[in-house]
Protein backbone atom coordinates (compact mmCIF):
# COMPACT_ATOMS: atom_id res chain seq x y z
CA UNK A 1 0.00 0.00 0.00
CA UNK A 2 1.08 3.58 -0.61
CA UNK A 3 2.61 5.01 2.56
CA UNK A 4 2.64 8.63 1.39
CA UNK A 5 -0.55 10.37 0.33
CA UNK A 6 1.43 12.99 -1.59
CA UNK A 7 2.26 10.33 -4.17
CA UNK A 8 -1.06 8.48 -4.12
CA UNK A 9 -2.10 7.84 -7.72
CA UNK A 10 -4.90 5.27 -8.18
CA UNK A 11 -4.93 3.23 -11.35
CA UNK A 12 -8.17 2.24 -13.04
CA UNK A 13 -9.15 0.25 -16.07
CA UNK A 14 -8.83 2.04 -19.42
CA UNK A 15 -12.25 3.36 -20.41
CA UNK A 16 -11.65 5.78 -23.28
CA UNK A 17 -14.41 8.20 -24.24
CA UNK A 18 -12.43 9.54 -27.22
CA UNK A 19 -9.97 8.12 -29.72
CA UNK A 20 -6.21 8.80 -29.89
CA UNK A 21 -5.46 12.44 -30.60
CA UNK A 22 -9.05 13.64 -30.15
CA UNK A 23 -8.34 15.24 -26.78
CA UNK A 24 -4.80 16.54 -26.29
CA UNK A 25 -3.64 17.80 -22.91
CA UNK A 26 -0.38 18.76 -21.22
CA UNK A 27 1.00 19.13 -17.71
CA UNK A 28 2.61 22.19 -16.12
CA UNK A 29 4.07 22.28 -12.57
CA UNK A 30 4.90 18.99 -10.85
CA UNK A 31 5.16 20.19 -7.26
CA UNK A 32 2.69 17.62 -5.86
CA UNK A 33 2.55 13.92 -6.69
CA UNK A 34 -1.18 14.17 -7.40
CA UNK A 35 -0.21 15.13 -10.96
CA UNK A 36 0.44 11.43 -11.62
CA UNK A 37 -3.08 10.46 -10.64
CA UNK A 38 -4.58 13.35 -12.58
CA UNK A 39 -2.72 12.62 -15.81
CA UNK A 40 -3.02 8.85 -15.47
CA UNK A 41 -6.79 9.05 -15.15
CA UNK A 42 -7.11 11.37 -18.15
CA UNK A 43 -5.01 8.93 -20.20
CA UNK A 44 -7.21 6.02 -19.06
CA UNK A 45 -10.21 8.03 -20.27
CA UNK A 46 -8.67 8.40 -23.74
CA UNK A 47 -6.76 11.67 -23.39
CA UNK A 48 -3.51 12.15 -25.29
CA UNK A 49 -0.75 13.51 -23.04
CA UNK A 50 1.47 15.59 -25.32
CA UNK A 51 3.95 17.53 -23.21
CA UNK A 52 5.12 18.54 -19.75
CA UNK A 53 6.94 21.48 -18.25
CA UNK A 54 8.49 22.11 -14.85
CA UNK A 55 11.62 24.15 -14.08
CA UNK A 56 13.05 21.17 -12.16
CA UNK A 57 14.58 18.71 -14.66
CA UNK A 58 14.55 15.91 -12.09
CA UNK A 59 10.79 16.21 -11.69
CA UNK A 60 10.39 16.19 -15.47
CA UNK A 61 12.60 13.12 -15.85
CA UNK A 62 10.56 11.20 -13.27
CA UNK A 63 7.33 12.26 -14.97
CA UNK A 64 8.55 11.16 -18.39
CA UNK A 65 9.51 7.80 -16.96
CA UNK A 66 5.89 7.33 -15.88
CA UNK A 67 4.49 8.85 -19.10
CA UNK A 68 6.99 8.15 -21.88
CA UNK A 69 4.51 9.27 -24.54
CA UNK A 70 4.96 12.90 -23.43
CA UNK A 71 7.77 15.23 -24.45
CA UNK A 72 9.54 17.85 -22.36
CA UNK A 73 8.52 21.40 -23.29
CA UNK A 74 11.14 24.12 -23.15
CA UNK A 75 8.87 26.52 -21.28
CA UNK A 76 5.41 27.03 -19.88
CA UNK A 77 4.71 29.38 -22.78
CA UNK A 78 5.43 26.64 -25.31
CA UNK A 79 2.52 24.64 -23.90
CA UNK A 80 0.22 27.65 -23.53
CA UNK A 81 0.82 28.62 -27.16
CA UNK A 82 0.32 25.09 -28.52
CA UNK A 83 -2.98 25.11 -30.48
CA UNK A 84 -3.38 21.32 -30.12
CA UNK A 85 -3.52 21.44 -26.31
CA UNK A 86 -7.09 21.76 -25.05
CA UNK A 87 -6.48 21.37 -21.31
CA UNK A 88 -3.58 21.88 -18.91
CA UNK A 89 -3.28 19.72 -15.78
CA UNK A 90 -1.27 21.14 -12.91
CA UNK A 91 -0.14 20.35 -9.37
CA UNK A 92 1.70 23.55 -8.50
CA UNK A 93 2.45 24.93 -5.05
CA UNK A 94 -1.01 25.60 -3.64
CA UNK A 95 -0.98 29.41 -3.58
CA UNK A 96 0.24 29.38 -7.19
CA UNK A 97 -2.67 27.31 -8.50
CA UNK A 98 -4.78 30.35 -9.28
CA UNK A 99 -2.14 32.51 -11.06
CA UNK A 100 -1.30 29.58 -13.31
CA UNK A 101 -4.99 28.91 -13.94
CA UNK A 102 -5.54 32.51 -15.00
CA UNK A 103 -2.69 32.21 -17.51
CA UNK A 104 -3.99 28.89 -18.83
CA UNK A 105 -7.50 30.24 -19.36
CA UNK A 106 -6.16 33.45 -20.92
CA UNK A 107 -4.42 31.20 -23.46
CA UNK A 108 -7.81 29.72 -24.37
CA UNK A 109 -7.39 26.38 -22.62
CA UNK A 110 -9.28 24.59 -19.85
CA UNK A 111 -7.52 24.21 -16.51
CA UNK A 112 -7.46 21.14 -14.26
CA UNK A 113 -5.73 21.83 -10.97
CA UNK A 114 -4.88 19.84 -7.90
CA UNK A 115 -6.68 20.79 -4.70
CA UNK A 116 -6.94 23.27 -3.08
CA UNK A 117 -7.68 25.29 -6.20
CA UNK A 118 -6.87 28.61 -4.51
CA UNK A 119 -5.93 29.99 -1.11
CA UNK A 120 -7.72 33.35 -0.73
CA UNK A 121 -11.02 35.05 -1.43
CA UNK A 122 -9.15 37.50 -3.67
CA UNK A 123 -7.95 34.61 -5.83
CA UNK A 124 -11.49 33.21 -5.89
CA UNK A 125 -12.81 36.52 -7.22
CA UNK A 126 -10.10 36.62 -9.89
CA UNK A 127 -10.90 33.06 -10.98
CA UNK A 128 -14.65 33.68 -11.09
CA UNK A 129 -14.18 36.81 -13.18
CA UNK A 130 -11.81 35.07 -15.58
CA UNK A 131 -14.14 32.11 -16.11
CA UNK A 132 -17.06 34.46 -16.77
CA UNK A 133 -15.02 36.59 -19.15
CA UNK A 134 -13.13 33.89 -21.06
CA UNK A 135 -15.53 30.96 -20.86
CA UNK A 136 -12.93 28.30 -20.01
CA UNK A 137 -13.09 25.70 -17.25
CA UNK A 138 -11.31 25.82 -13.90
CA UNK A 139 -11.76 22.25 -12.68
CA UNK A 140 -10.37 20.72 -9.50
CA UNK A 141 -8.94 17.33 -8.55
CA UNK A 142 -10.91 16.64 -5.37
CA UNK A 143 -9.38 13.18 -5.38
CA UNK A 144 -10.81 11.77 -2.16
CA UNK A 145 -14.21 11.61 -3.85
CA UNK A 146 -13.42 11.64 -7.57
CA UNK A 147 -10.58 9.11 -7.49
CA UNK A 148 -11.93 6.62 -4.95
CA UNK A 149 -14.28 3.89 -6.12
CA UNK A 150 -15.90 3.56 -2.72
CA UNK A 151 -16.87 7.23 -2.79
CA UNK A 152 -18.06 6.94 -6.40
CA UNK A 153 -20.28 3.98 -5.51
CA UNK A 154 -21.62 5.73 -2.40
CA UNK A 155 -22.63 8.64 -4.60
CA UNK A 156 -24.50 6.23 -6.87
CA UNK A 157 -26.32 4.76 -3.86
CA UNK A 158 -27.31 8.22 -2.65
CA UNK A 159 -28.51 9.19 -6.14
CA UNK A 160 -30.70 6.05 -6.25
CA UNK A 161 -32.29 7.01 -2.94
CA UNK A 162 -30.85 4.04 -1.04
CA UNK A 163 -30.78 5.95 2.26
CA UNK A 164 -33.54 8.47 1.58
CA UNK A 165 -32.84 12.16 1.98
CA UNK A 166 -29.31 12.86 3.17
CA UNK A 167 -29.17 14.72 6.48
CA UNK A 168 -25.52 14.77 7.51
CA UNK A 169 -22.05 13.89 6.32
CA UNK A 170 -19.23 13.14 8.76
CA UNK A 171 -15.78 13.09 7.16
CA UNK A 172 -12.48 11.91 8.60
CA UNK A 173 -9.34 12.75 6.64
CA UNK A 174 -6.21 11.68 8.50
CA UNK A 175 -2.95 11.79 6.57
CA UNK A 176 0.61 10.62 7.25
CA UNK A 177 3.00 13.54 7.58
CA UNK A 178 6.24 11.84 6.48
CA UNK A 179 7.94 15.20 7.05
CA UNK A 180 11.40 14.35 5.63
CA UNK A 181 9.84 13.65 2.22
CA UNK A 182 7.90 16.92 2.12
CA UNK A 183 9.12 19.98 0.19
CA UNK A 184 9.88 23.20 2.06
CA UNK A 185 6.72 24.96 0.84
CA UNK A 186 4.59 22.35 2.58
CA UNK A 187 5.47 23.96 5.93
CA UNK A 188 4.88 27.59 4.90
CA UNK A 189 1.28 28.56 5.59
CA UNK A 190 1.12 31.28 2.94
CA UNK A 191 2.06 28.67 0.35
CA UNK A 192 0.02 25.63 1.43
CA UNK A 193 -2.96 27.64 2.64
CA UNK A 194 -3.59 26.03 6.03
CA UNK A 195 -4.92 22.56 6.82
CA UNK A 196 -8.62 23.40 6.33
CA UNK A 197 -7.93 25.01 2.97
CA UNK A 198 -5.63 22.19 1.89
CA UNK A 199 -6.90 18.73 2.84
CA UNK A 200 -10.12 20.17 4.24
CA UNK A 201 -11.12 20.98 0.66
CA UNK A 202 -11.80 17.27 0.04
CA UNK A 203 -14.16 17.13 2.98
CA UNK A 204 -16.18 20.22 2.10
CA UNK A 205 -16.50 19.17 -1.55
CA UNK A 206 -17.86 15.74 -0.65
CA UNK A 207 -20.32 17.31 1.82
CA UNK A 208 -21.74 19.54 -0.91
CA UNK A 209 -21.90 16.62 -3.35
CA UNK A 210 -23.52 14.01 -1.12
CA UNK A 211 -26.09 16.43 0.33
CA UNK A 212 -26.83 18.40 -2.83
CA UNK A 213 -26.25 21.67 -0.96
CA UNK A 214 -25.44 24.63 -3.20
CA UNK A 215 -24.08 26.78 -0.40
CA UNK A 216 -23.25 26.46 3.28
CA UNK A 217 -22.31 28.40 6.39
CA UNK A 218 -19.19 27.59 8.37
CA UNK A 219 -20.56 27.42 11.91
CA UNK A 220 -17.23 26.81 13.60
CA UNK A 221 -13.69 25.85 12.66
CA UNK A 222 -10.54 25.16 14.65
CA UNK A 223 -6.89 24.42 13.89
CA UNK A 224 -3.89 23.47 15.98
CA UNK A 225 -0.25 22.52 15.90
CA UNK A 226 -0.29 19.95 18.68
CA UNK A 227 2.91 18.05 18.15
CA UNK A 228 5.23 19.66 15.60
CA UNK A 229 6.90 22.73 17.18
CA UNK A 230 9.82 22.34 14.77
CA UNK A 231 7.40 23.43 12.01
CA UNK A 232 5.72 26.47 13.58
CA UNK A 233 3.58 27.28 10.53
CA UNK A 234 2.26 23.74 10.13
CA UNK A 235 -1.26 23.00 11.30
CA UNK A 236 -1.35 19.30 12.16
CA UNK A 237 -5.03 19.25 13.20
CA UNK A 238 -8.20 20.91 11.93
CA UNK A 239 -11.94 20.49 12.26
CA UNK A 240 -15.08 22.30 11.15
CA UNK A 241 -18.86 22.26 11.32
CA UNK A 242 -21.03 23.46 8.42
CA UNK A 243 -24.74 23.82 7.72
CA UNK A 244 -25.92 23.64 4.12
CA UNK A 245 -28.53 25.90 2.56
CA UNK A 246 -30.83 22.85 2.49
CA UNK A 247 -30.47 22.22 6.24
CA UNK A 248 -27.98 19.36 5.96
CA UNK A 249 -25.04 19.40 8.33
CA UNK A 250 -21.37 18.46 8.17
CA UNK A 251 -18.59 17.74 10.62
CA UNK A 252 -15.10 16.89 9.46
CA UNK A 253 -11.69 16.35 10.98
CA UNK A 254 -8.36 16.42 9.14
CA UNK A 255 -4.97 15.76 10.69
CA UNK A 256 -1.38 14.64 10.20
CA UNK A 257 -1.37 11.92 12.86
CA UNK A 258 -1.55 8.65 10.89
CA UNK A 259 0.57 6.19 12.92
CA UNK A 260 3.44 4.36 11.26
CA UNK A 261 1.73 1.01 11.79
CA UNK A 262 -1.15 1.76 9.42
CA UNK A 263 -0.76 0.02 6.07
CA UNK A 264 -1.60 3.09 4.01
CA UNK A 265 -1.22 6.87 4.21
CA UNK A 266 -4.52 7.55 6.00
CA UNK A 267 -7.65 5.82 7.24
CA UNK A 268 -10.00 8.14 5.35
CA UNK A 269 -13.69 7.56 6.05
CA UNK A 270 -17.05 9.16 5.49
CA UNK A 271 -20.43 8.44 7.08
CA UNK A 272 -23.53 9.62 5.22
CA UNK A 273 -26.72 9.67 7.29
CA UNK A 274 -30.08 9.61 5.54
CA UNK A 275 -33.72 9.42 6.55
CA UNK A 276 -33.88 5.71 5.59
CA UNK A 277 -30.40 4.45 6.38
CA UNK A 278 -26.72 5.26 6.40
CA UNK A 279 -23.56 4.57 4.42
CA UNK A 280 -20.00 4.29 5.64
CA UNK A 281 -17.11 4.54 3.18
CA UNK A 282 -13.78 3.10 4.25
CA UNK A 283 -11.79 4.66 1.48
CA UNK A 284 -8.25 3.36 1.67
CA UNK A 285 -8.03 0.42 4.07
CA UNK A 286 -10.17 -1.97 6.10
CA UNK A 287 -8.10 -2.02 9.26
CA UNK A 288 -7.34 -5.23 11.15
CA UNK A 289 -9.19 -7.30 8.56
CA UNK A 290 -6.19 -9.04 7.05
CA UNK A 291 -6.79 -7.08 3.83
CA UNK A 292 -5.07 -3.85 2.89
CA UNK A 293 -7.72 -3.11 0.27
CA UNK A 294 -9.87 0.00 0.52
CA UNK A 295 -12.95 1.03 -1.47
CA UNK A 296 -15.21 -0.64 1.08
CA UNK A 297 -18.82 0.58 1.34
CA UNK A 298 -21.15 -0.41 4.19
CA UNK A 299 -24.89 0.16 3.75
CA UNK A 300 -27.55 -0.17 6.45
CA UNK A 301 -31.20 0.31 5.48
CA UNK A 302 -34.64 -1.14 6.20
CA UNK A 303 -33.67 -4.36 4.43
CA UNK A 304 -30.63 -5.05 6.58
CA UNK A 305 -26.85 -4.68 6.43
CA UNK A 306 -24.78 -4.91 3.25
CA UNK A 307 -21.04 -4.83 2.63
CA UNK A 308 -19.63 -3.94 -0.80
CA UNK A 309 -16.01 -4.35 -1.83
CA UNK A 310 -15.94 -2.01 -4.80
CA UNK A 311 -12.30 -1.90 -5.94
CA UNK A 312 -12.03 -2.44 -9.68
CA UNK A 313 -15.80 -2.44 -10.22
CA UNK A 314 -17.12 1.09 -10.80
CA UNK A 315 -14.13 3.00 -12.13
CA UNK A 316 -13.65 6.76 -12.11
CA UNK A 317 -16.26 8.35 -14.42
CA UNK A 318 -15.28 11.94 -13.61
CA UNK A 319 -12.28 11.97 -15.93
CA UNK A 320 -14.08 10.81 -19.05
CA UNK A 321 -16.88 13.24 -18.26
CA UNK A 322 -14.32 16.03 -17.89
CA UNK A 323 -12.90 15.27 -21.33
CA UNK A 324 -16.37 15.32 -22.89
CA UNK A 325 -17.24 18.51 -21.00
CA UNK A 326 -14.15 20.17 -22.41
CA UNK A 327 -15.02 19.07 -25.94
CA UNK A 328 -18.77 19.75 -25.77
CA UNK A 329 -18.79 22.68 -23.29
CA UNK A 330 -21.11 20.81 -20.93
CA UNK A 331 -21.00 20.32 -17.13
CA UNK A 332 -21.49 16.59 -16.59
CA UNK A 333 -18.36 15.96 -14.50
CA UNK A 334 -18.81 18.90 -12.12
CA UNK A 335 -20.36 22.31 -12.40
CA UNK A 336 -18.05 25.29 -12.22
CA UNK A 337 -20.13 26.72 -9.40
CA UNK A 338 -19.72 23.53 -7.35
CA UNK A 339 -15.94 23.59 -7.81
CA UNK A 340 -15.75 27.24 -6.77
CA UNK A 341 -18.20 26.90 -3.86
CA UNK A 342 -16.14 24.11 -2.29
CA UNK A 343 -13.05 26.30 -2.72
CA UNK A 344 -14.78 29.31 -1.18
CA UNK A 345 -15.98 27.41 1.87
CA UNK A 346 -12.60 25.85 2.63
CA UNK A 347 -11.01 29.32 2.48
CA UNK A 348 -13.73 30.74 4.75
CA UNK A 349 -13.29 27.86 7.20
CA UNK A 350 -9.56 28.57 7.28
CA UNK A 351 -9.97 32.34 7.68
CA UNK A 352 -12.31 32.10 10.64
CA UNK A 353 -10.61 29.16 12.35
CA UNK A 354 -9.72 29.60 16.00
CA UNK A 355 -6.28 28.42 17.06
CA UNK A 356 -6.34 25.73 19.74
CA UNK A 357 -3.27 25.50 21.93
Amino acid sequence: MMKDGMNYAPKGKPNPVVGPGEFVFSAIALDHGHIYGMCGALVEAGGTLKSVYDPDPQKVAAFLKAFPQAVSARSKEEILQDPEVRLVASAAITNLHCPLGLAVMAAGKDYFTDKAPLTSLEQLQQAREAVARIGRKYMVYYSERLHNEGAVFAGQLVERGAIGRVLQVVGLGPHRLNAPARPDWFFVKEQYGGILCDIGSHQIEQFLFFTGARDAQVVRSQVANYNHPEYPELEDFGEAMLVGDNGCTNYFRVDWFTPDGLGTWGDGRAIILGTKGYIEIRKYIDIASGSAQGDLVLLVDSQGEQRFSIAGQVGFPFFGQLILDSLNRTELAMTQEHAFKAAELCVRAQLQAERVS
